[in-house]
């Protein structure tokens, strides 16, 4: 199978998976990840990858723990970020590790605070900083919002992503000057100059 069929096939099932998710409407799947894939530093079976173990945790945690509906689990390059509520430290253990059973799985970032799930107020809160963080991505200039996942959880402001030192500086900066935050925590990976060049002529 080519490049290009595989890419496609990949872009089908991660945009039913999305869709099937309620993230996106399965009409604007095709174009909507087919284009993130594009743009994405990581290499799709990669990407795959990460959609598979977060699919793969949201069927297991609700098994594994209390309170599993106020988990969030966020992949990136198989490194995943926990966040959310959880009513106990037995619970936030567990979740971690049956994050960390699940195959492909790297590294557990286990940022789950104990108490009550977020309100609709915080979480409308955290949607709209999202976006504004995203914004302030486009408007910097040198910076474009594709290598970075942005995740914010009750005011606080995760970064993910394939960078180099200088981006991550400019990702980092820009991020910490939207209003509203608590702070900015910054899960990057490092690429050197030459390996961005080669992902580019990818």
């Amino acid at each position: 199978m080519g490049s290009t069929r595989r890419r496609a096939v990949l872009a089908t099932a991660l945009g039913s998976a999305l869709a099937a998710a309620g993230c996106i409407p399965l009409a604007a799947t095709g174009i909507a990840v087919g284009t993130i894939m594009a743009v994405d530093r990581r290499p799709i079976s990669v990407q795959a990858a990460d959609t598979e173990i977060e699919l793969r945790a949201a069927n297991r945690l609700p098994d594994a723990i209390r309170g599993a509906s106020g988990v969030g689990v966020t992949s990136f390059n198989r490194r995943v970020l926990l966040t959310g509520q959880v009513p106990d430290e037995a619970a936030k253990a567990e979740a971690e590790r049956t994050v960390r059973q699940i195959a492909g799985v790297r590294e557990v970032f286990n940022e789950l605070e104990i108490g009550p799930r977020a309100s609709f107020g915080a979480v409308t809160n955290d949607t709209s900083i999202t976006a504004a963080v995203r914004g302030a991505f486009i408007e910097r200039k040198g910076l474009s919002v594709h290598p970075v996942k942005v995740v914010t959880e009750n005011g606080i402001v995760y970064l993910m992503g394939l960078v180099t030192t200088s981006e991550a500086t400019g990702f980092s900066d820009a991020a910490s000057r939207v209003a509203g935050i608590r702070r900015v925590v910054t899960l990057y990976e490092y690429l050197s100059d030459e390996e961005l060049a080669k992902i580019n002529a990818r």
